[in-house]
Parts: structure tokens; sequence; C-alpha cells
């Protein structure tokens, strides 16, 4: 079963930066794609960046020049670089892979979440 660990979440001021890491742990053959989506308190989830084995990037409109997602394969580990937060950025910031497992089967999992705060 693999795992994903987020790390980097916390409370800052309006303007300020924060990095979350995610490491995808266990028995993974391939990472397909690997990204970052948030859930604001009576919000959906929804997809805030997103980044294939190949290095393509998406983003949604509320991150495009704020935000950077960045892939280091071999570790297994994507990153969310979040520059000049503002409080409509707080949520929780759920870290989701699209990979093949040892077993050769296609997998989709996500991890538990870290809270990102961000006040005015």
């Amino acid at each position: 079963q693999v795992q994903l660990v987020e790390s980097g979440g916390g409370l800052v001021q309006a303007g300020e930066s924060l990095r979350l890491s995610c490491v995808a742990s266990g028995s993974i053959y391939i990472i397909n794609d690997m990204g970052w989506y948030r859930q604001a308190p009576g919000k959906q989830r929804e997809l805030v960046a997103d980044i294939t084995s190949g290095g393509s990037t998406s983003y949604a409109d509320s991150a495009k020049g704020r935000f950077t997602i960045s892939l280091d394969s071999a570790k297994h580990t994507v990153y969310l670089q979040m520059n000049n937060l503002t409080p409509e950025d707080t949520a929780v910031y759920y870290c989701n892979a699209d990979y093949v497992e040892a077993t050769m089967t296609r997998l989709r999992s996500w991890g538990q979440g870290t809270q990102v705060t961000v006040s005015s």
C-alpha cells in the first residue's frame, strides 16, 4: 500500500510564502502524476496544481502566477511553492498521486492533508 505524507503547512500572514511537500512511499513501480488539491470549510475539494512524470503542469486560475508545482521523481516527492498567499488560500491541502504499484496495478491515493491558514 502506497502512503502519501504531506508537510509544510502552517499559519502565515497575507503576502507570505509556504512550501508544501508530499512524499509517496511504498511499493511504487512508477508515478504517472502527482497533484495538490485543497478544501476550504464548506467548499468542495478543488485542484490547485498537477504535474505529470514528464513535467507537464496545470494550475487552477487562482494559483497561476503565485504557485509552482515541482516533482522529484527519484524521491517520489512533489512540492508546491506558494507565494503571495491570501486569506482565500486558507484550506486543507491534500496531495494526490496516480501511480502503478509493483503488482502493475494502477491506483490513485490521497494524503491525510495539511492545514494552511493565511491571516489578513
